[in-house]
């Protein structure tokens, strides 16, 4: 990245900015990691144990809004800033003005940068304060030519978030959701019986690597800013990692299950999956070991391979590099 010396600035994104198994050689990639995936096979049947005598969990969509209330915002050249609600874990952001590509950068002090593309005339996105309670750098830019970019707002904010789990129970551009959506219908309906957090995990989940398959077509065509689409992804049945990523997420925290949605390195695949926080201890899908009280790695994309292979074995399991959360 470079910043020219001009008073207004200039920023040279490069590369592709997320690209989650987006090619065809990042589709190879992930498929040779799957192949090499030990052989540890899930059983057909569920894995968490429930007490049958106890009361079914309260189903009912939880759904945390996304508020631009006006009390905090800036902006200029069309956009539009609001982080009237950064103590909740999340920004909103809106571009009202007729340049077709602009670029959001949010970076928490002392972290690398996080960088998004911002649909143009679509309203206030909501974006994640991944990194928590901190200082951030907010900015928006348009493009001039290629690949540079001018200023049109940048600030600093500080974010005291009171819930660190927010920033993962919140909607966001890439797990987009509302009480309208289909997913969340679709993840109440499959809960009817669960007793348990770690119980509606498990069937969310397994609903996901059940009714989902890979889309190679997607990964071969798919351009660098895509946007998955939960309720695009339930119903056609098929997306590459992003979307099952995106998806799984989406389900989980409109049923207040904290969940990030990671982006990294799986093997030499640039990869999506998930992490979930459980409050309780237990294996899911007789492979996954939940720990009390930690972050928990998922892929629903490598479950769903035909063999169902364990997600959490990857070479020796340290393979995974995660790089970002949203």
């Amino acid at each position: 990245m470079h910043f020219s010396q001009s008073k207004k600035c200039f920023l040279i994104f490069s590369g592709l900015l997320l690209m989650v198994c987006l090619s065809a050689a990042s589709c190879d990639a992930a498929s040779d990691v799957v192949n090499n995936i030990k052989d540890t096979v899930i059983g057909e049947g569920l894995s968490v144990k429930e007490n049958p005598e106890a009361p079914d969990r309260d189903n009912t969509p939880q759904i945390l809004a996304e508020e631009a209330t006006g009390t905090a915002t800036f902006g200029g050249d069309g956009c539009t800033v609001d982080y009237s609600n950064a103590s909740d874990g999340y920004i909103l952001i809106a571009y009202e003005g007729t340049n077709p590509k602009v670029k959001v950068q949010i970076k928490a002090e002392g972290n690398d940068p996080y960088t998004y593309d911002l649909v143009r005339n679509a309203g206030f996105q909501a974006f994640p304060l991944s990194m928590g309670s901190g200082t951030y750098e907010v900015g928006v830019f348009t493009n001039v030519s290629g690949d540079q970019y001018a200023q049109a707002a940048k600030q600093t904010i500080t974010a005291e978030i009171a819930d660190e789990f927010s920033p993962f129970l919140h909607a966001n551009q890439y797990s987009n959701f509302t009480g309208a959506s289909a997913c969340v219908s679709k993840a109440q309906a499959e809960l009817s019986g669960v007793k348990t957090d770690l119980g509606a995990t498990e069937r969310i989940y397994k609903y996901v690597v059940d009714n989902i398959v890979y889309d190679y077509e997607e990964a071969a065509t798919v351009q660098s800013g895509y946007i998955p689409d939960p309720d695009l992804t339930l119903s056609t049945g098929k997306g590459i990692c992003f979307d099952y990523a995106s998806l799984t997420t989406a389900m989980l925290r409109s049923q207040g299950i904290p969940c990030k949605l990671v982006v990294g390195y799986a093997g030499t695949a640039y990869h999506a999956w998930i992490s979930v926080y459980s409050r309780e201890t237990g294996k899911v899908m007789s492979i996954i070991n939940f720990s009390q009280d930690q972050w928990n790695r998922m892929d629903p994309t490598f479950t769903a391979s035909g063999d169902r292979a364990d997600p959490n074995v990857v070479g020796d399991g340290t393979t995974y590099n995660p790089i970002y959360y949203y």
